[in-house]
């Protein structure tokens, strides 16, 4: 096991992370912007070191910044959390070379999984379906591209090889239309991804989000632990998740689970991981893989009993999985909604300090957070300041404990999304579970439709 991690990160995550290796026995160097030198995990870190001012490009994706603190401190390894430099194939690649361990997969695979076309590619061999699409990258001519989309069928949906976060892609539902679009996301792509290639694919028209969570390590040994549904989204961010999905067919989910965990053999996949999926009118649709953990990943921890991050610590560390596919046994059902500094229903980021913090408790409710009375939530960053998580022995019993834990919740000095989450936990439709990845859109736009009509 390391002596010493280095949390590339910040928020909640960095604090997970850090509770993680101190459960291991492993000390912790915490690396921080100006905007975070007052943040809880900061402060709870063996050592920690500024990495610069608060824009995230001069210390979180600073990298030369990042393997500098981590030379200075002697630290063994870097555990990079989620976004920033979690899916940076050259980060990853400069851990290594500069003697550290990466926490997560080798440089080669998160590139590869990391561009959408070859990740499609990939999965084509690997046996794990996807959505029916152009074979690779668009070419230039557009009369080909035309050809290619009335083959597909539209509605057909643009996207950008290197495009991720619900950004780079656009729907077309006319040939009148396509080629300006696949013009306009290829521009998008290379200013935003520095990587203009696009790729076609079948817009699918009422699908459901539905993840799975993958963990193998360095000898061929991979499992997947359970599903989640994420279909309750805005603007292709997630809101509230859930574990195990509902009202999907069980056998369905186990053979889909089974390639996944295969192609992770295949690909010499290590650590943790997720396999994206549209599901509609029951069959799956693979549409990307995160090659690191989930802001989701309590739900699975909680129904399977496996702690994710603790995983991939050990596994990075050259150590076999403990666990066997026949040891995942799911049991119960989990909810986790995010808590993030913004107006409920305009969603306008609110930034500044809390003056009044209480976290809920009770049966079955985890919280995962770094805020605390008198923390100042900085601009800088995504407004996400809180994870609360529900779990019970049925889906309805993790429902009713949401609600207690957000009645409990108190919040002060600055808007939260709280009394959205309050108002989707009486909802009829989320109730009976199932619904779309639109639903919560068209949700949104009923209701903001009568508060014009008033």
């Amino acid at each position: 096991m390391f002596g010493k991690v280095l949390i590339a990160n910040r928020g909640e995550i960095a604090l997970r992370v850090q509770r993680a290796c101190r459960e291991l026995g492993v000390r912790t160097v915490a690396v921080h912007s100006t905007a975070d030198a007052e943040a809880k995990y900061v402060k709870l870190a063996d050592e920690s070191v500024c990495i610069g001012p608060p824009p995230s490009g001069q210390s979180y994706l600073n990298i030369p910044a990042i393997i500098s603190a981590a030379e200075v401190t002697d630290a063994e390894a870097i555990h990079p959390g989620y976004g920033f430099l979690s899916e940076n194939a050259d980060f990853a690649e400069r851990v290594e070379k500069s003697g550290f361990v990466f926490i997560g997969p080798k440089a080669e695979t998160i590139r590869l999984m990391g561009d959408k076309v070859s990740a499609k590619d990939a999965m084509k061999v690997a046996g794990v379906p996807c959505v029916p699409g152009s074979e690779g990258a668009l070419p230039e001519d557009g009369k080909e591209i035309v050809k290619i989309a009335r083959t597909v069928g539209y509605p057909v949906i643009i996207k950008a090889a290197g495009g991720g976060g619900g950004r780079g892609m656009r729907v077309v539902h006319t040939e009148a239309a396509l080629i300006n679009a696949v013009n306009m996301t290829r521009t998008e792509a290379g200013a935003a991804f520095g990587n203009p290639v696009v790729y076609m694919e079948k817009f699918l028209e009422n699908p459901r989000h539905i993840e799975i969570q993958v963990m193998a390590d360095t000898f061929k040994n991979a499992v997947w632990l359970s599903e989640r549904d994420c279909s309750m989204q805005r603007r292709h961010q997630k809101v509230i998740e859930e574990a195990p999905a509902p009202e999907i067919n069980r056998r369905a989910i186990t053979r889909i689970g089974e390639r996944c965990a295969e192609a992770c053999r295949k690909i010499g996949y290590r650590g943790a991981g997720t396999f994206e999926f549209l599901y509609e009118n029951g069959e799956f649709f693979f549409i990307e893989m995160n090659t690191r953990v989930q802001v989701e990943h309590p739900v699975t921890e909680l129904v399977t009993g496996i702690d994710i991050v603790q995983a991939q610590i050990r596994v990075a560390a050259g150590e076999k999985l403990w666990f066997r596919q026949r040891d995942i046994v799911v049991r119960g059902h989990s909810i986790e909604c995010r808590i993030c500094a913004e107006d409920p229903f305009k969603f306008t980021p609110s930034p500044g300090k809390i003056t009044s913090w209480h976290s809920p408790g009770g049966p079955g409710i985890r919280v995962d957070s770094h805020v605390y009375s008198g923390y100042t939530v900085p601009s800088h960053y995504d407004s996400m300041i809180a994870k609360v998580i529900s779990y019970g022995d049925t889906r309805e019993q993790a429902i009713r404990r949401m609600r207690i834990a957000l009645s409990e919740m108190v919040v002060e000095g600055i808007k939260t999304n709280i009394p959205l989450h309050q108002d989707l936990l009486l909802d009829e439709r989320f109730i009976l579970g199932g619904t779309s990845i639109h639903y919560l859109e068209e949700k949104l736009a009923a209701r903001e439709g009568a508060s014009k009509g008033k």
